[in-house]
């Protein structure tokens, strides 16, 4: 089964050209990116959205290729409604796993292949950390490393400057309860990490569990170029 991704999550592209693409669709699927401009009319901001966010990949294959097409592609004239040139495509290398994520973060704010921390296991082992499908085995009170992209973080008025956070691994997520004294003695990896280090401990309460941090460390560095952005609430 395939999932598909709204077009008003690509970056950059016309809640109109979107529009434009849905309608034309309609009638047929695109052949590869210069048939989609001849039956749409986009100009080239919205077809260079498009292929960063890896909308071509089934006509294209990857986004090397699509980029490489959309700066080929020419305009219909009122003489020639179709402007098909049939040039051999240059020997482009494939984008790595590690690329094809990143540009999704990019354009679309998210990804539908593997998660990024997927990639990064191995070195989070060396750290111990545990993925969060293996809280579920754990007893309250049990001391944990956990590790996560921070995606929000809240602090409710009526919470007593406690700090809620939960973070984001390949196998789901981890919520964290932060104590005030924490937040205020570790503000700076509070407020900035994107890949967050907790050591703390396991608390369960029926089939909810959290970990009550006693250290964050900032692994934001192993992220690289990838951008990710969390939502905080007060």
């Amino acid at each position: 089964a395939a999932l598909r991704l709204g077009f008003r999550l690509v970056k950059g592209l016309s809640s109109e050209a979107a529009e434009t693409v849905v309608e034309a669709r309609e009638s047929g699927n695109f052949a590869n990116v210069q048939d989609l401009v001849e039956r749409t009319g986009l100009n080239r901001r919205d077809l260079s959205a498009l292929a960063a966010a890896g909308a071509f990949e089934r006509v294209s294959g990857d986004r090397h290729r699509a980029r490489w097409e959309v700066a080929g592609v020419e305009e219909p004239t009122p003489l020639f409604k179709s402007m098909q040139t049939y040039e051999p495509l240059p020997i482009l290398r494939k984008p790595s796993e590690g690329q094809t994520i990143v540009a999704d973060y990019q354009s679309v704010g998210l990804t539908l292949n593997r998660h990024p921390l997927s990639l990064l296991r191995s070195r989070l082992d060396r750290y111990r950390y545990v993925p969060s499908s293996a809280l579920k085995k754990m007893d309250t009170g049990c001391p944990l490393h956990v590790a996560g992209i921070v995606i929000t973080k809240q602090r409710p008025g009526t919470a007593s400057g406690v700090t809620f956070v939960t973070l984001e691994d390949e196998a789901g997520h981890i919520n964290l309860i932060v104590w005030k004294s924490l937040a205020e003695s570790q503000r700076k990896e509070l407020l900035n990490a994107r890949l967050l280090g907790v050591e703390g401990e396991l608390q369960r309460q029926g089939e909810v569990i959290h970990v009550i941090a006693k250290r964050l460390i900032d692994h934001s560095d192993m992220l690289g170029s990838l951008q990710t952005r969390s939502r905080d609430f007060h």
